[in-house]
């Protein structure tokens, strides 16, 4: 093997995801994953606590700096599935923040496992880390023309006016844009505090009435204090990931 030349570094290995799922997955997949103020990871993840889900793959990860959380001493996986609960939805709860370098892959094996199956529409939970003022203090979307007229003609969830996605929710965008499946961003801007608890509730009240999911929100300030430590946790974690990334987040409101 020819040595490389000094000074130069070796080549980062791609890292590759692969899902795993032991039930038939629902028509939408409902996704939310570690990112700036954790809204769109808090909401997913009081969802599932709140109608009982109950956890039927995970995705795993090789080649990539991964996370195993753990909670009184047991572990799990760090991008889980869950189904069930009265749902007509299987939903993602993603704890391991995916930088956009491997974004393509993440949502490769994503979109990799949906073909394999009838899964027709993804939604996505996110924040936005951006200055904002109160009135810019509820969702907007991001959507393909074809989940525009599907799900949002007779909804009150105002589109995003200008900017750009990058990382998980661009990949997951474009691909729709190409393809029949149906692709939706739920965003809301977020603070600095972590989890946004104002944040995750505006999410959930969008997921509500697209869906017509009812989730009882009144305990969520609660649950949200009891892992509060965990997503501070998560938090840093992101920040320094987000130190090294290049490029930096570019969407605007």
């Amino acid at each position: 093997m020819p040595e490389r030349p000094p000074g130069e570094a070796a080549a980062d290995p791609t890292p590759s995801f692969a899902v795993s799922h032991d039930a038939t997955p629902a028509e939408t997949l409902l996704v939310g994953v570690s990112s700036p103020g954790l809204a769109g990871l808090t909401a997913v993840d009081y969802l599932v606590e709140n109608r009982e889900m109950t956890q039927t793959g995970h995705v795993g990860v090789d080649q990539f700096p991964a996370i195993t959380p753990f909670a009184d001493g047991t572990p799990r996986h760090h991008t889980r599935l869950f189904s069930g609960g009265g749902l007509d939805m299987t939903v993602l709860v993603g704890e391991l923040f995916v930088p956009t370098l491997a974004a393509g892959p993440f949502s490769d094996a994503i979109f990799d496992w949906i073909a394999d199956n009838d899964v027709s529409e993804i939604v996505v939970l996110s924040g936005v880390p951006v200055p904002h003022g109160p009135e810019q203090h509820r969702a907007f979307y991001v959507a393909t023309e074809d989940y525009q007229a599907r799900r949002l003609e007779d909804v009150e969830v105002a589109p995003m006016g200008m900017g750009f996605l990058d990382g998980v929710n661009a990949e997951l965008v474009a691909r729709g844009v190409d393809s029949p499946l149906s692709v939706c961003v739920l965003l809301t801007p977020v603070h600095a505090a972590t989890p946004d608890v104002e944040a995750a509730l505006r999410l959930l009240d969008a997921v509500e009435r697209i869906y017509g999911v009812e989730v009882d929100e009144a305990p969520l300030e609660a649950f949200a204090a009891e892992v509060q430590q965990h997503y501070r946790d998560l938090a840093e974690r992101i920040d320094a990931e987000r130190e090294r990334e290049t490029p930096r987040d570019r969407m605007f409101m």
